[in-house]
C-alpha cells in the first residue's frame, strides 16, 4: 500500500466517525445538537493537529536539546520518520567526524607539508609538516592570507604568475623546499611542500665524492702515464732511472689500489643489503695484532704502549679491526719521531672504551667536526706523504654507527690528539673478558 493511502485512510475514517457520531446525536436530539457535536469534533481534531504542529515547530527550533515528542494518528508516522532521519543524520555525522579525524591524522603523519587555502589564499588548515616548513602556526595564522605569512619574493612571483603546473624550488628557513599549488573544487587550493634539503645534501655529497675520487685517481694515473710515455720515448734508459720510475709507478699503483679498496669498503658499509654479522670479538688478541702492525709501520720511531683491561665485544671482527687499525695507524703517521702513542681498552658500567692517544701534530678546532667526511684532509700535502686516502675516518664513522658506538675527538695543535670510541653496554660481552 502506498504512503498516500496509509495517510488518507486513517484521516478519512476519523472524520467519518466524527460525522457519524454527530449524525446519531442529531437523529436523537435534533439537527442543532448534531451540528454542535460535528463542529466540536472537527474543532478538537484541528486543535490536536495544531498542538502537534506547535510541538514539531518547537523541536525544529532546537532539535539537539528538545526531545522529539510522541505522536498521535498521522503524527505518529511523521515523528517516526523524523526520528529515523535524525538517527541517520547523527550516524552520518559521526562517520564524517571519524573520517575527518582519520584524514587529519593521516595528513599530520605525512612528511610533506599540506596547507588548504580558499580562492583568495586565506589559510584554512595545514598539517604539522607545513607549519615546520613554512614557519606557520595554525591557531595563530588561520584566516590570514598566505602571501602575508610567507614573505618570499620568489613565492610571491609564483602566486602572481599563477603557473601552478610547474613546482617552485624555494629556499626558506635554511631549507630547500619544492612548493606547488594545486587548485581543487571551485573555491579551494592546496599548497604542497616537500623538504628536499636532505636529498640535496646527499646529491651534493655524491657529486663531491665523484669529483674527489676522480681527482684522487687522476694524480697517480698521471704519474704512471707520464713514466710510461718516458719509457716509450726513451727505450734505452739507464737501469737506475728505470728502476726509480718503476718504484714510483708501483707506489702510485698501490695508492690507487688502497683508494679503491677503501671506496669499496665504504660502499659495503653503507649498503642496507649488508647486515651486521655479530660475533664475539676477542679484543686483547685483536689489539695485540694491531699494535704489532703499528710498531712495524713505526719502524722504531715511536714509543707505542698497549693497555687492555676491559670486556670483549659483540660485533664484526673485520669491521672493528678496520676501524681500530685506522685510528692507530693515523696516530703513527701523524706523530713525529720520538713521539709517544698509547692505545687503551677499558670497560665500566657505561660500556667499553677504546682510545688512541698520541703526542703528534694535533688538529685545530675548526677541522675536528669535519674529520670523518670523505676525502677531508687537514693538511693535504702531508696526507699524501703518508699515503693516506682521505677515507679512513669515514670508514671508522660507518663502522661505529653499525656497532652503536660514538667517536670523541680531543686535540690540541702541536701537543697531540686523543680519539676515543665509546661502546654501549649492549655491545659488550662480559662473559668473555680479553685478558
Amino acid at each position: 500500500m502506498s504512503p498516500q493511502l496509509l495517510f488518507w485512510i486513517p484521516a478519512v475514517l476519523r472524520l467519518a466517525l466524527c460525522l457519524a457520531g454527530a449524525g446519531v446525536v442529531g437523529f436523537f436530539f435534533g439537527a442543532i445538537a448534531g451540528l454542535v457535536v460535528a463542529v466540536l469534533g472537527v474543532g478538537a481534531m484541528m486543535i490536536t493537529h495544531l498542538h502537534f504542529l506547535l510541538r514539531l515547530s518547537t523541536w525544529l527550533d532546537n532539535p539537539v536539546q528538545v526531545r522529539l515528542p510522541d505522536g498521535w494518528g498521522a503524527w505518529t508516522d511523521v515523528y517516526a520518520r523524523l526520528y529515523r532521519m535524525r538517527r541517520d543524520d547523527e550516524r552520518n555525522q559521526a562517520e564524517l567526524a571519524e573520517w575527518l579525524a582519520r584524514f587529519r591524522q593521516a595528513m599530520s603523519l605525512l612528511p610533506d607539508g599540506v596547507a588548504i587555502m580558499d580562492d583568495v589564499l586565506f589559510l584554512e588548515w595545514c598539517n604539522p609538516a607545513a607549519q615546520q616548513h613554512l614557519g606557520l602556526k595554525l591557531d595563530r595564522d588561520r584566516g590570514m592570507r598566505v602571501t602575508n605569512l610567507i614573505r618570499n619574493p620568489a613565492f610571491i612571483d609564483y602566486i602572481i604568475l599563477g603557473r601552478y603546473e610547474q613546482p617552485l624550488i624555494l629556499s626558506l628557513q635554511e631549507r630547500k623546499l619544492i612548493v606547488q599549488i594545486i587548485p581543487f573544487e571551485n573555491r579551494r587550493q592546496i599548497l604542497v611542500t616537500h623538504d628536499a634539503t636532505e636529498s640535496e645534501r646527499i646529491d651534493m655529497m655524491r657529486r663531491d665524492f665523484v669529483a674527489n675520487a676522480s681527482h684522487e685517481l687522476r694524480t697517480p694515473l698521471t704519474v704512471i702515464n707520464g713514466f710510461l710515455e718516458i719509457a716509450l720515448a726513451q727505450p734505452n734508459l739507464d737501469p737506475a732511472t728505470r728502476t726509480a720510475h718503476l718504484t714510483l709507478m708501483t707506489e702510485q699503483g698501490q695508492r690507487m689500489q688502497n683508494l679503491i679498496d677503501d671506496m669499496l669498503t665504504l660502499t659495503r658499509l653503507e649498503s642496507i643489503d649488508y647486515p651486521l654479522r655479530s660475533e664475539v670479538v676477542r679484543v686483547k688478541p685483536l689489539l695485540e695484532g694491531i699494535a704489532s702492525e703499528a710498531r712495524a709501520l713505526s719502524a722504531g720511531r715511536h714509543e707505542l704502549e698497549l693497555q687492555v683491561d676491559g670486556p670483549d665485544l659483540k660485533g664484526n671482527v673485520d669491521e672493528l679491526r678496520s676501524a681500530f687499525t685506522n685510528l692507530v695507524t693515523n696516530a703513527v703517521r701523524y706523530t713525529p719521531t720520538d713521539g709517544r702513542i698509547v692505545v687503551r681498552w677499558s670497560g665500566g658500567e657505561g660500556g667499553a672504551h677504546f682510545s688512541v692517544q698520541d703526542t703528534g701534530i694535533g688538529i685545530s678546532p675548526e677541522h675536528i667536526s669535519r674529520l670523518t667526511e670523505r676525502f677531508y684532509r687537514v693538511d693535504k700535502s702531508r696526507s699524501r706523504e703518508t699515503q693516506g686516502t682521505g677515507l679512513g675516518l669515514a670508514i671508522v664513522r660507518h663502522v661505529l654507527l653499525r656497532h652503536h658506538a660514538t667517536l670523541d675527538i680531543h686535540s690540541v695543535p702541536d701537543h697531540g690528539s686523543t680519539f676515543t670510541v665509546n661502546f654501549p653496554p649492549s655491545q659488550t660481552n662480559e662473559d668473555f673478558v680479553g685478558r
